[in-house]
């Protein structure tokens, strides 16, 4: 079981988790096209297995994230936002490993910022003060 005094650190971890899948999800086209590009000679990228799963690695880590930030928050509303956001993330995130549907970039990066700032927000104005006000 993990330690009450962690869960306030969730929102941390969620925000640095969030913000962190953003930057890996940004750094890959220009890493491996321009690497494959470099040494072959076209533009075919073929990413390394390791690389990909740091996308599943980031979702378990933001679902731990969004599961204790929501079970530690005063604001109900915010509970449903985090794992609305963590659920379009997650869904963005294997649309785009699995291509079903053609989707602009843009809207993982976006789905990500609003996962940052509703972590950002839940860790400044939504903390329990008191055991009383957070679910259980």
């Amino acid at each position: 079981m993990i330690h009450t005094k962690l869960l306030p650190q969730s929102d941390v971890m969620g925000a640095a988790a969030s913000g962190l899948c953003m930057i890996h999800c940004i750094a890959t086209p220009f890493l491996f096209v321009a690497h494959t590009c470099s040494v072959t000679g076209c533009c075919t990228a073929t990413t390394p297995g390791w690389w990909s799963f740091l996308d599943y690695l980031f979702i378990g880590i933001t679902f731990l994230a969004v599961f204790f930030s929501a079970r530690n928050t005063s604001k109900s509303w915010m509970k449903h936002a985090l794992y609305a956001s963590w659920v379009l993330l997650t869904a963005a995130i294997i649309n785009e490993k699995m291509a079903l549907v053609q989707l602009a970039e843009t809207w993982k990066y976006g789905i990500a910022i609003i996962l940052v700032g509703l972590h950002v927000y839940n860790r400044r104005y939504c903390q329990c003060k008191e055991e009383a006000c957070c679910a259980v």
